[in-house]
């Protein structure tokens, strides 16, 4: 039964996501509370951040990570509630450039990404733990290209990160989620990564056995229906 929105001082639900939902969640939450729901209280940073907060203890309800390994990383520590996972929604991966950067690549297989580059940088999140990043190396791996951008590449601690490097021109290219490139009025995308260029990005939430708050579940359960799909869908996430 939901917690009326009555007590001033009344928390909400502690939700744990990866940084790539920052936008999309924020309006899910809202919607939720229009329902007469606590705002949930979202935190948001890389996955691999995320899951090491709750391996330290860190309280929290809800975990979202940006990809199966993760989350499986949680359940395998005993963290996760049975039968309280599910994945919530997909997404593409997508090269992108500064606005007004006159960059055109093709992406596929030996693409001169490299000489694209020059001087300049590549930018992605942390390819050694943050999903995008890991997405991205498997893709240009895949594409034969890794090698060449590997020296070029900065690393960034989560995919908005990766994301504000390009936006702010510190990066030439920059390696991303299509919805983040949605999101954001500065950089165009140059190009879409082939989906069997890397592994199914997916994105799996579960109810964490630390949670204690009673509105918990329900949340989990209104991303996971057809409104809560809705919004993802809005904000340009794929069916899981």
């Amino acid at each position: 039964m939901a917690n009326p929105v009555g007590a001033a001082n009344e928390r909400g639900p502690v939700v744990l996501a990866a940084a790539s939902l920052q936008d999309v969640l924020t309006v899910a939450a809202t919607e939720w509370a229009r329902q007469g729901h606590v705002q949930p209280i979202l935190s948001f940073a890389g996955s691999s951040a995320l899951a090491r907060q709750i391996q330290a203890g860190a309280p929290a309800d809800l975990f979202i990570s940006a990809d199966e390994d993760w989350m499986d990383v949680v359940e395998k520590a005993g963290s996760v509630r049975a039968g309280a996972r599910a994945d919530i929604a997909g997404n593409r991966l997508v090269l992108v450039a500064p606005l007004r950067q006159p960059v055109r690549l093709t992406i596929g297989r030996g693409m001169p990404i490299a000489r694209t580059l020059g001087s300049s940088r590549l930018a992605m999140a942390d390819p050694d733990s943050v999903p995008a990043g890991r997405y991205g190396k498997a893709a240009l791996n895949k594409l034969g290209v890794w090698t060449g951008v590997a020296a070029k590449l900065v690393r960034a601690e989560n995919v908005r990160a990766a994301l504000a490097l390009v936006e702010r021109g510190e990066a030439k290219l920059g390696v991303v989620y299509a919805t983040d490139a949605r999101a954001s009025r500065k950089v165009r995308i140059v190009g879409v990564f082939p989906a069997d260029s890397h592994p199914p990005i997916r994105y799996p939430v579960a109810r964490l056995k630390s949670s204690r708050h009673p509105d918990a579940e329900g949340f989990r359960r209104f991303l996971l229906s057809p409104k809560g799909r809705a919004v993802l869908t809005r904000y340009g996430f794929t069916a899981p």
